[in-house]
């Protein structure tokens, strides 16, 4: 099973949505709305593999999420190690837990217990 996901950001996630589906066949599974219009997360399956679209989150273009079993235990060592953490260990509205940290030339990773529902029901 994956545990590697590209979070895409876009400036019109609902409209990068529709259209991804449609032209490039994705089905979409399960949207989470954000304030105004946004989308907070979303994914797009591709037979076993997913991707995450979402609206832009202050000049973010991209992000790879990437499942762990203890994203605490995870964060202690990438903060040890010296990444750059963005945002420390939280717990989101859709039952994961997740951090955020910068690699060594400023991209972004996100770690934590999500897995795209498809996934986890075949």
């Amino acid at each position: 099973m994956s545990s590697i996901f590209p979070e895409i950001v876009y400036d019109d996630a609902p409209a990068a949505l529709e259209w991804l589906t449609r032209a490039f066949g994705f089905v979409a599974g399960e949207v989470i709305e954000g304030p105004d219009g946004t989308i907070a997360h979303a994914e797009l399956h591709y037979g076993a593999g997913a991707v995450m679209p979402k609206s832009r989150l202050e000049g973010v273009e991209e992000c790879i999420y990437v499942t762990v079993d203890d994203p605490d235990a995870h964060h202690r060592c990438a903060r040890a190690a010296g990444a750059d953490i963005v945002m420390a260990p939280f717990d989101t509205d859709y039952g994961a837990r997740n951090y955020c940290a910068r690699d060594l030339e400023g991209r972004l990773w996100s770690f934590g217990t999500y897995t795209p529902r498809h996934l986890t029901t075949s």
